[in-house]
């Protein structure tokens, strides 16, 4: 029976943008990741590409997506690459435009047939293709045709500064695979689409709004409850609701500050996701600089949040690896990803000390093939 192995792709900022403080990454940085040990070790860079911010897999491990968020871009690009299942090595199968500027975030449908992109949007809405969700089919080989279904979002938020239009942060498919779910950071709103998953095509169902000025970033559903959290960039506080998986809809039951009081002037939120089984969520600050770890009640709320440091400046990004031991922290602005223990019980996190030095990293992907 072939070997499982785990490889860790940290993708970064490689091009001077004006809302980075750096651009010192190679590409997509390729790292060994031995989950036991909770050890990295260097094993090359895939180069040739703009800016690949952000990452996702196949669940299969046999393809790497990368974006490119290039802010003088009218159109991002997402670009699909083949995983040598002995070395980790990338092979480039082909790109997408994914009609829309500052390709924010990528992932997939539950089946994994399709490729799912928000588009943050810099551009005025006058200017084409100006796209805020895209819809592409993956073919057999990983690659990815042209897109199958995209929609626009409209309006504006009370700051004028951030919320200037709509800004649209992260994409993803409903447990279920029937709706896909958009946070709009410029909107303050959660829209939801029907999702057809065997063509991709996409129809607006309804929207969730949250309080004027939150700034919804990225969020996640619940592994095995009707429940999703999200995580507000401007307000620095995590939304929890329950979600109506017939309709699409979603309940807000509570909003609890991620940092606090005497930093929310200066904090800026990032990512958010639960543990593997879904009792601990995990919230990280910019700003602060932290890492908050929530315990999800009864009801679904997010409470008792607890706050570690994060080892490094700017905590853009996060992930879990596959066994859900390890946390990998991409500290932006500090060229370091920073890992820590899981503890299973508590959910608590040890800084292990054996942090990877990797430039300007933005996004962490483990991946788990058979060598």
């Amino acid at each position: 029976m072939a070997q499982e192995k785990t490889f860790l792709y940290i993708g970064g900022c490689n091009r001077p943008t004006p809302y980075f403080a750096s651009a010192n990454a190679p590409g997509i940085s390729i790292f060994g990741f031995d989950p036991a040990r909770a050890t990295a070790t260097p094993l090359g860079a895939q180069g040739g590409i703009e800016n690949p911010t952000f990452l996702t897999a196949a669940p299969d491990g046999g393809t790497l997506y990368a974006t490119s968020e290039v802010a003088e871009w009218n159109e991002g690009l997402i670009s699909a690459y083949a995983i040598a299942p002995a070395t980790g090595a990338l092979s480039y199968i082909n790109r997408q435009s994914t009609l829309g500027s500052i390709t924010a975030y990528a992932t997939l449908d539950r089946a994994a047939r399709f490729v799912l992109i928000a588009n943050y949007m810099g551009t005025p809405e006058s200017e084409r293709p100006n796209q805020s969700v895209a819809v592409f089919p993956r073919r057999a080989d990983g690659g990815l045709d042209p897109v199958a279904a995209s929609a626009a979002h409209a309006g504006r938020g009370p700051d004028a500064g951030r919320q200037d239009r709509s800004h649209a942060h992260c994409v993803l498919a409903s447990p279920d695979n029937r709706y896909l779910v958009v946070s709009d950071l410029g909107i303050d709103r959660l829209v939801s689409y029907r999702f057809d998953a065997a063509t991709g095509a996409i129809e607006k169902a309804n929207e969730t709004a949250l309080p004027p000025g939150s700034g919804p970033r990225h969020f996640a559903f619940h592994p095995t409850k009707p429940f999703a959290y999200g995580i507000n960039e401007l307000g620095s506080t995590v939304a929890s609701f329950s979600f109506d998986a017939e309709n699409g809809t979603f309940l807000l039951l509570d909003i609890a500050t991620t940092v606090p009081d005497a930093a929310l002037a200066t904090n800026h939120c990032s990512e958010i996701k639960l543990g593997p089984d879904g009792r601990f969520l995990y919230a990280a600050n910019r700003g602060d600089d932290s890492l908050s770890i929530f315990t999800i009640g009864e009801d679904g709320t997010a409470m008792d949040r607890r706050t570690v440091p994060g080892g490094g400046k700017t905590p853009r990004h996060f992930a879990f690896s596959p066994d859900g031991r390890t946390l990998a922290l991409a500290n932006q602005d500090s060229d370091i990803v920073t890992l820590f223990g899981v503890n299973p019980d508590d959910g608590s996190l040890t800084h292990l000390g054996r942090d990877i030095s990797v430039g300007t990293p933005t996004a962490i992907c483990f991946v788990t093939v058979a060598g």
